[in-house]
């Protein structure tokens, strides 16, 4: 528990665990099983003809893009369902039948549902109307959506400075809202941007526009079936994309090796049961992983620059295996890098990965061997102090091997969030851009700021120093995502207004300012419509592709509006007449925001109109191969540095992790089925020797502690599960293990928080 300014409640919910059941980890992902279970979620929560009518349209062109992973949709489609075991779950839990209405609120006061299980608060049903819970009021009640706005634009105009306002965005939003909020976030006056980005993938974006001149991946879909190798690091597709699988297997078909690299071993890199083909129902499916390396937990750049080590002296003795006229047509930097390599001791760094040499050897032979190589990797790479470091090591492989700019390799940074890439892409940003302030000049007649925003550890920071006021989030459940659950559950709570655009209840709703408005918004699944016409909206997937997604569903509510609707409705409300801007008519012709996306940003030109029918690629330099927007006119090497993991004042080092039955911070269900865990999510994945020398048994309770800065943080009653996981290595899920992160460490240059290597000691209860 813990006190808000007018009232008490719990920021994580019960931390007793429930017992749940423990089993031998799967040696595959999809299948049957995946099949019975996706079926069974959608008919719990959305009945037979809903689910029916739903499913047939997703991830189709024209149809519903799925509010899950970005993963991107193949050019053909499969009239068996183009989509996941997880994207139905994320179907079924936008397009619910349950509701929380007026009724509800009323019954359960803000306390009392604080006292919930993640779980159960999700599991309440979508949102109807908005809400407004009142300084000391126990109870939300109802607000018209006038009254909504006149509340939201007094607190905004009685601050002393825009910078006292923070405008978070989660990377549901469509490509239409995020402009639009964007362009009324810098008319307000401030840069004050944080996004989910921040918390995940800003280590990639950091890392690739200083060495690729582009902060995004290099690849198309096209490109991972026709690899010879592609390296997977840091990244569970069988849960987190499990689309991926089949480009995965399309490659093995292909004769191409895959490599993982990771410290669990996961049932999606094991082996795929495609469960759109009979092997895949029942025969055995297909291996994935030809090679899997359990490398200790952020140990990638030891790993990696063993293996360049080792390609470098059959590189002296073959002449064969980096691409040396690649190397002198289109980098720099690489006899420095040399240099620093030759630092390193083969021994050292093998001590470090603790990959068996010979695994090493198996890697390095194929990739020697290889000429198009595809890096792919996720949030195991850039949760890290040397998130970025990390990343560039990646690049400086690929650089070496001349994968970079030709068909079949390349970088591939697997995004999480539907459109988290494409909220960037249209200006969802903290950072200041001369040229892009330069074109909203252009386009709409003012001066954006041009003071730095702040990102999420920076904006959490000021809430919690009084330096912020207002908090409003377009979509997301901030306080559960976002590291150092205590010290964001206060800054939250120090602000006088919270705002949170939701679908559905969440934690953030709970934990909030002295004033706090739920505004309902429409999910993808349901139809948008303005008058007689029916409105899509765009978003940009994993691999830079722009495409539709138009819902079919009725909404929820008649007290719905779309997420233009309601930045529109704040515009409108703040800026009045005094503005050149027409909110209203923005907020009502998603067209209208396509044409100034499209005069905004280059390669949107013809928005609409090239929107349909899959789409359409944005530039992508990396892609084409050319680097002479680079400071060199060159793509660059980097000189990475190991991580600092000494554990002087822990035991072990621990990653946060999600479960298979769970999206970001939306919990579908408690099971773990790839890992062999049901009704359960506080357990603590360890090691089997570390678990006997500390003597510890299955299922024992145990609390973990992290020491910071002279702060103890404890997450409590965790329940033991030994694991296939290297000596001195944890892995327990996110969002019940967030507490332990600090919010002042995080990652050079992204300031991506330290979620993946949190040093923590266990304490048996």
């Amino acid at each position: 528990m813990k006190p808000g300014p007018y009232r008490q409640v719990s920021i994580t919910g019960p931390v007793e665990p429930d017992g749940g059941d423990v089993s031998a980890p799967k040696e595959f992902a999809a299948g049957v099983p995946a099949i019975k279970v996706a079926l069974e979620h959608a008919l719990k929560e959305m009945g037979l003809a809903r689910t029916s009518s739903t499913l047939i349209q997703l991830n189709q062109k024209e149809g519903i893009d799925c509010p899950g992973c970005a993963w991107p949709d193949p050019e053909k489609r499969s009239k068996l369902g183009e989509f996941c075991e997880n994207g139905v779950k994320a179907i079924a839990e936008e397009a619910t039948t349950e509701r929380v209405g007026r009724e509800f609120l009323e019954q359960f006061s803000v306390e009392e549902m604080s006292q919930w299980s993640d779980y159960k608060i999700g599991k309440s049903g979508r949102l109807t109307h908005p809400m407004i819970l009142k300084p000391g009021s126990s109870h939300y009640s109802t607000i018209s959506w006038e009254e909504a706005f006149t509340v939201i634009t007094d607190h905004l105009k009685k601050l002393d400075h825009p910078d006292e306002a923070i405008f978070y965005t989660s990377g549901r939003s469509s490509n239409e809202a995020a402009f639009l909020y964007g362009l009324f976030i810098r008319a307000f006056g401030t840069n004050n941007m944080p996004d989910c980005s921040n918390m995940c993938h800003e280590s990639s974006g950091v890392a690739l526009t200083e060495t690729l001149g582009i902060g995004k991946g290099s690849v198309t879909l096209e490109d991972m079936y026709h690899a010879e190798v592609i390296m997977i690091l840091g990244q569970n597709p069988g849960t987190n994309h499990p689309r991926m699988l089949s480009a995965l297997e399309k490659c093995k078909e292909n004769g191409g090796k895959i490599i993982a690299v990771n410290p669990l071993k996961e049932a999606g890199l094991l082996r795929f049961k495609n469960p759109q083909n009979m092997a895949g129902l029942l025969g055995k499916g297909t291996g994935l992983a030809d090679l899997y390396l359990q490398v200790r937990i952020n140990q990638d750049v030891a790993l990696l620059k063993l293996i360049i080590k080792k390609l470098a002296i059959l590189d002296e003795e073959q002449r064969a295996v980096f691409d040396w006229e690649f190397i002198r047509k289109n980098t720099h930097g690489l006899e420095e890098m040399l240099v620093d390599l030759n630092r390193y001791a083969q021994e050292d760094l093998l001590e470090l990965c603790g990959v068996a040499e010979a695994e090493v050897d198996q890697a390095v032979e194929w990739l020697a061997n290889g000429k198009r190589v595809i890096v792919c990797w996720a949030m195991g790479l850039t949760q890290h102090k040397n998130g970025v470091d990390n990343i560039q090591e990646c690049v400086n492989l690929l650089l070496l091997k001349g994968s970079i700019g030709k068909p079949g390799a390349g970088t591939c940074p697997v995004r999480g969030h539907s459109n988290v890439q494409g909220d960037r892409t249209v200006g969802i940003t903290h950072h200041v851009s001369t040229k892009l302030n330069a074109a909203y000049k252009r386009v709409f007649g003012f001066d954006p700021p041009t003071k730095e925003g702040l990102d999420v550890v920076h904006s959490i920071k000021a809430m919690y120093e009084n330096k912020a006021k207002v908090f409003i989030a377009l979509g997301g459940n901030f306080v559960s995502a976002a590291s150092d659950t205590e010290y964001t559950a206060q800054a939250l709570q120090n602000c006088d207004l919270t705002v949170q655009v939701s679908t559905k209840l969440n934690r953030s709703h709970l934990v909030t300012g002295k004033t706090a408005l739920i505004l309902p918004t429409l999910g993808r699944t349901e139809m948008d419509q303005k008058g007689d016409k029916k409105r899509y909206v765009t978003v940009e997937n994993s691999m830079g592709r722009v495409h539709r997604s138009r819902g079919s569903l009725a909404p929820s509510s008649s007290m719905l509006k779309s997420e233009p609707e309601i930045i529109a409705g704040i515009g409108a409300a703040f800026f009045g007449t005094k503005t050149a801007i027409d909110w209203k008519e923005l907020g009502a012709d998603y067209g209208l925001i396509r044409e100034k996306i499209a005069a905004v940003f280059d390669g949107f030109s013809g928005y609409s109109s090239r929107s349909a029918q899959g789409g359409f690629d944005l530039p992508n330099n990396a892609r084409e191969g050319d680097f002479s927007g680079l400071p060199n006119g060159k793509a660059s090497f980097s000189i990475c540095k190991l991580p600092n993991h000494q554990l002087t004042s822990a035991k072990y080092l621990l990653m946060t992790i999600r479960s298979h039955d769970q999206f970001n911070t939306t919990i579908y269900a408690l099971n773990d089925r790839y890992r062999g865990v049901f009704g359960e999510r506080r357990v603590l994945f360890m090691n089997h020797g570390d678990a006997k020398r500390e003597g510890l048994e299955k299922m024992d309770r145990v609390d973990l502690v992290s020491r910071y800065d002279g702060q103890v943080r404890k997450a409590e009653n965790f329940l033991v599960v030994p694991y296939d996981i290297p000596r001195g290595n944890l892995a327990a899920y996110f969002p019940e293990t967030n507490i332990l992160v600090p919010n002042a460490h995080f990652a050079d240059k992204s300031n991506t928080p330290i979620s993946k290597s949190i040093e923590v000691d266990i304490i048996k209860k």
